[in-house]
This record gives structure tokens, sequence and C-alpha cells, in this order.
């Protein structure tokens, strides 16, 4: 096992350095994309809430 191991070679050019720091200009855009979920997510639950209340028989 040791051996087969030692047969694995790995280049320096296979691995790329992510940088960890995040754009500044992806903020505002990442933003408006969760203001945007937010408003679809409200919106789905208010129609999911419709939808009960009108099938709820009151008698």
């Amino acid at each position: 096992m040791a051996k087969a191991k030692s047969d694995i070679e790995l280049d320096d050019d296979d691995f790329v350095e992510d940088d960890d720091t995040p754009d500044t200009d992806n903020a505002p855009n990442t933003r408006n994309s969760l203001t945007k979920r937010r408003l679809i997510d409200n919106y789905l639950e208010e129609r999911r809430l419709q939808k009960q209340l009108s099938d709820f028989d009151f008698d």
C-alpha cells in the first residue's frame, strides 16, 4: 500500500488557489437577489394561505 501512495505524483499546476475575499461588486447583486427571493417566498406563502382559507369549510 505504501508503494501505491508513492506512485502518485501531484503537480502544483493541478491546484488553483481560490481567493477567499468576497467580491465587492457582487454584494449589491446578492442583496438584491435575496430581497427578490424573500418577496417571492412571501407571495407564495400568501397564495398558499389564501388557498387554504378558500378550501376551509366555515359551516
